[in-house]
This record gives structure tokens, C-alpha cells and sequence, in this order.
């Protein structure tokens, strides 16, 4: 009798393990030990602020199930930031907190933030991305493999050099200026007689010094943060000539193998770390706000706010420009973004 009760004892604890295995969810236990979120700049920048408020809202509401961590510097793909899209669809990033811009060479409609003075201020901003233009752009991310979950925002782009003040067109004739790897970019300053050179983050900051370029256009947390005022970068003009809108997202094979449970979790997530970086971005550099305006007066710096006639100077200059993408980026889609601009609540 012994006997046959240490048998069915001897099988029946094996059975109740397998049980209690069975009860945890299967999803889980193949979640990795770590999922890369990919971003090109890191803390203390907003861009990087946000992806680190996101990994860490993830992990506290996942009690850990869910552990991603922030590779700043586009590490993920040698410092190539136009990499990243294409590096996230095939699966060697899971995660990115990504540029509008640095994803346009791959989702050609995400120019669309790029076209010259289409949006004039921050309303502007959020009446695309939170309008049928920003919907329409999660489509056709999505149906790349990407899961877009939530806007975040590097800021309006605002132009420094070391030369001198730029008030008019005539002003940036044949200045070195740094911009990001966008055939837009290029064609932009081109039209306004500069000298466009494009180059990663890594490499402008050492070029700004040497005096390689000799500007750079770049929302203005970026100025302050990595200290451009040191680098010779001393007249700054307030344009606000485009806009670089960053995503939230997700690959698709990652996105698919979490539970909906732990879907819903960074997608929430996400939606309110993007809320935070668009907050911490725009910090101070508003008509509500203007202290940080004030503290980059007070580095010694030549600050320009131009008037309607000299940004109309802008405007007709690089019209051509506007007209020509619009074209490629889908007349539909920025007449779209046009109607939402004109009719936001100011």
C-alpha cells in the first residue's frame, strides 16, 4: 500500500508543476530579458527624457515582465540615425522613440513636418498629429511593421551660426550649414543659398567647433543642452521652419508576442511619456513662457525674432521647394495637414 502511494505521489507532483506552469501565460515566459529602445539623442535631452519615462512606466506597471532600455546615440545602428527604421523592421531594434525626419528616407510621407514654414506655431503642431493627417501617418507606418503608439516632439528647428545675424534670405549665402540626411533639407537651404552638409549628430558637434560648418538648425533644447553657445554657435534666428515630431513605436513581431494585457500597458504608457516630452520640450520657449528664450539671451548669444515681412522673405524663397515635395510626399496628405493648420484653435 506504501508502495503504490509513493508511486502515484512520485507522479502526481510532477503533474501539479506542469499545472503550475501552465497557469502562468505562455506570452510571458518567451518576453525577453530585455528589449533595445533606440533613440539619437539620451537624458538630459527631452527626446531622451521621454524614452526614459516610458522604459520606466513599462517596467513599474509590468512589475518588471517588461524591461527595455534606452541606446542613445543611434548606437543601435553605428551612429546612422536614417538607419533605424529599417534597422526596427527587421528586428535588431524592438523599440524606437524616432524622428520624423530620420524616418522620411524610408516613409517618404513623413516629410510632410519638413515641408518649409507649414506650421506656423505649436497648435499647428498638434493640429496634424492629432488630426486625420497624424492618423493617416500611423497607417502607413503600421503597414511597414511598425507599431506607432504615441507622438512625442524634439521642437520647432531654429537656425545658429557663428558668421553672423540672419534676417533675410540674402544672409545665409554660402554659409556651411549642418543638416540631417533629408534630400528636403538639401533642397531647402539650397533655394535660400547656402551651403547644406549633411552629416550625423555624432559628427556636427566636433565639425561646429573646428569650424568645419559653420551653423546648424536644431530645436533649441538641443542648443542649450549640448552647450552650442561653447562651439561658436553665436547668432540664433527664431524661424520655426519646420518641425520634427518624434513616434513611439514598436516592432511588429514584438508588439504581437506581449499579451493584450501588457499591450495596453505601453501603449498607455507611451501616450503619456510622449505627453511628458512634448511638455518638457516646448518648456519656456513659448508665448506663455519665454524664460529659457531668456536664458539663451543671457549666454551672450545674438538672438533674432523675425518679423511677418522677413519671414514672408523666407516663405516666397523656398516656395518652390514646398510645391515640388508636395507632390512627392501626396498632394491628398498635405492638403490634409494645410486644412488642419488653418482651421486649429489658437
Amino acid at each position: 500500500m506504501n508502495l503504490f502511494r509513493k508511486l502515484a505521489t512520485g507522479l502526481a507532483l510532477p503533474a501539479l508543476l506542469a499545472g503550475a506552469f501552465a497557469s502562468a501565460p505562455a506570452e510571458a515566459q518567451n518576453y525577453k530579458s530585455e528589449y533595445k529602445i533606440s533613440t539619437v539623442v539620451g537624458v538630459p535631452f527631452p527626446w531622451g527624457l521621454s524614452a526614459q519615462r516610458w522604459a520606466d512606466l513599462v517596467k513599474e506597471r509590468t512589475n518588471g515582465r517588461i524591461n527595455m532600455k534606452v541606446y542613445p546615440g543611434a548606437q543601435l545602428v553605428a551612429g546612422d540615425q536614417t538607419k533605424e527604421f529599417t534597422a526596427m523592421r527587421q528586428g535588431i531594434i524592438d523599440m524606437a522613440v524616432g524622428s520624423t525626419i530620420n524616418w522620411s528616407p524610408q516613409v517618404p510621407e513623413l516629410n510632410l513636418f519638413s515641408l518649409p514654414f507649414l506650421m506656423p506655431d505649436y497648435a499647428a503642431i498638434d493640429a496634424i498629429t492629432g488630426g486625420e493627417p497624424g492618423k493617416k501617418l500611423f497607417e502607413i507606418i503600421e503597414s511597414k511593421d511598425i507599431i506607432p503608439l504615441a507622438w512625442g516632439e524634439n521642437g520647432f528647428r531654429e537656425l545658429t551660426n557663428s558668421k553672423h545675424e540672419v534676417r533675410k534670405p540674402e544672409d545665409l549665402k554660402g554659409l556651411k550649414i549642418r543638416v540631417v540626411g533629408s534630400p528636403l533639407f538639401n533642397d531647402t537651404f539650397t533655394a535660400l543659398g547656402a551651403n547644406p552638409t549633411q552629416m550625423s549628430w555624432a559628427d556636427a558637434q566636433p565639425a561646429l567647433s573646428t569650424g568645419a560648418v559653420d551653423g546648424q538648425e536644431n530645436p533649441l533644447s538641443i542648443y542649450t543642452v549640448a552647450k552650442l553657445h561653447t562651439v561658436g554657435q553665436k547668432y540664433v534666428t527664431l524661424w520655426h521652419y519646420v518641425a520634427d515630431p518624434l513616434i513611439f513605436s514598436v516592432n511588429k513581431q514584438v508588439w504581437n508576442s506581449f499579451t493584450p494585457e501588457d499591450q495596453k500597458i505601453v501603449r498607455e504608457a507611451a501616450l503619456e511619456a510622449g505627453k511628458y516630452g512634448i511638455e518638457v520640450a516646448r518648456k519656456g520657449i513659448t508665448a506663455e513662457d519665454s524664460s529659457e528664450l531668456e536664458n539663451i539671451k543671457k549666454l551672450g548669444v545674438t538672438m533674432t525674432e523675425l518679423t511677418p515681412e522677413e519671414l514672408k522673405a523666407f516663405q516666397d524663397a523656398t516656395k518652390p521647394v514646398y510645391e515640388k515635395w508636395k507632390a512627392r510626399i501626396g498632394v491628398e496628405l498635405v492638403e490634409s495637414a494645410e486644412k488642419a493648420v488653418a482651421n486649429r484653435k489658437k
